[in-house]
C-alpha cells in the first residue's frame, strides 16, 4: 500500500490559489481539477478530492466560483468557473504569493547584499 503524503502546513492558501488559477484558464469539474493540479505541478501537489471539494464549495459560497450542471458521457457533473469576484481574488492572492516567494528566495540567498540578515 502506498503511503499518502501530507502537504506541509506552509501550503495554507495554496490549494485555493491553484483552484482559482486553473479554473480561470478553463471551467472544470472537481475530479478533473484534482487531475489538473497534479499534472500542472508535475505531481508535486496531490490534493485529493477530500481536499478539493470542500474548497470548491467554500469558494462557491463566497461568490468566487459559480457551478453549473453539465451532461457528460451520460452523467451530470458540476462544472466550476471563476466569477469576476474570483478573478479579483485570484489577482490579489497571486500577487501576495509572488511577494512571499521573492522574499523567501531573498532570505535563502542571503539578503539583498548577499549577507545573512542579522537580528
Amino acid at each position: 500500500m502506498r503511503k499518502r503524503r501530507s502537504n506541509p502546513a506552509y501550503l495554507n492558501g495554496v490549494p485555493e490559489l491553484l483552484v482559482l488559477q486553473l479554473l480561470d484558464r478553463r471551467p472544470m469539474y472537481g475530479y478533473e481539477l484534482v487531475q489538473a493540479i497534479r499534472a500542472a505541478s508535475g505531481c508535486v501537489f496531490e490534493f485529493g478530492e477530500g481536499c478539493i471539494y470542500p474548497i470548491l464549495h467554500r469558494l462557491e459560497a463566497d461568490g468566487l466560483l459559480k457551478a453549473s450542471e453539465q451532461a457528460s458521457a451520460g452523467r451530470t457533473r458540476l462544472v466550476y468557473r471563476v466569477t469576476k469576484a474570483g478573478q479579483k481574488q485570484l489577482a490579489e492572492a497571486a500577487s501576495a504569493w509572488q511577494k512571499v516567494v521573492a522574499t523567501v528566495q531573498q532570505v535563502i540567498q542571503g539578503g539583498s547584499h548577499g549577507q545573512p540578515a542579522m537580528a
